[in-house]
């Protein structure tokens, strides 16, 4: 773990919000320096390029993200359908602050980098992947308690749940407010309560 205050810590945290205000491709090595209080010749010590930043910053995101949901309350429910709908709940909860406070690193860099950076876009991929994954396992529990037989897959329900996420960011940019991106995840709790309803073996296709 990266202790906060070094300088390659500096410059991967002033990346991620660097990036979320202005995007991958108006981000310069200048704007980095500056968010981070160093100088080019530090930056150049740490990393080889902009590219190589952004992987950087990409594996650090990652980490971040990873602890701050594996700590999350939505862990505690006993039950799989409420861990899921719990875990919308808490997505919801962290919409706070101004946009570039809660939209997503990974999500606003692939959009620019998907044709242009394949080894940016492969780690986004990566990020985004990492929170499908977890959900899975869940999805999948959740089937088996309540009876669900589909023609549908437990990952493309978790996908499915993270294209509402990013989609709710791009809304919410531009809306500018959290809003349409917290009403987008309360269509999708509802969706979930009545895919998994108490009582019901059914199939959901």
């Amino acid at each position: 773990m990266h202790r906060q205050h070094d300088p390659k810590t500096r410059f991967l945290n002033a990346t991620i919000k660097v990036v979320r205000i202005k995007g991958y491709a108006a981000t310069r090595i200048e704007d980095v320096c500056a968010e981070a209080g160093l100088s080019k010749g530090s930056f150049f010590h740490h990393f080889k390029s902009k590219e190589d930043l952004a992987l950087a910053a990409s594996a650090h995101w990652d980490a971040r993200a990873a602890d701050i949901f594996a700590r999350a309350p939505f862990h505690d429910e006993a039950d799989p359908r409420d861990r899921l709908i719990a875990y919308v709940d808490f997505r919801k909860a962290i919409l706070t602050g101004d946009l570039p406070d809660f939209t997503c690193f990974a999500g606003t860099i692939v959009q620019e980098a998907y044709r242009t950076h394949p080894d940016i876009s492969a780690a986004c991929a990566r990020s985004l992947g990492a929170g499908v994954r977890s959900l899975e396992a869940d999805i999948r529990a959740a089937m088996d308690k309540y009876g669900v037989r589909a023609d549908w897959t437990p990952e493309s329900l978790a996908l499915h749940m993270e294209a509402v996420v990013q989609g709710g960011f791009i809304l919410a940019k531009a809306r500018g407010g959290a809003k349409a991106a917290a009403e987008s995840l309360d269509h999708l709790r509802r969706y979930l309560r009545l895919l998994f309803a108490e009582g019901s073996r059914r199939f959901a296709n």
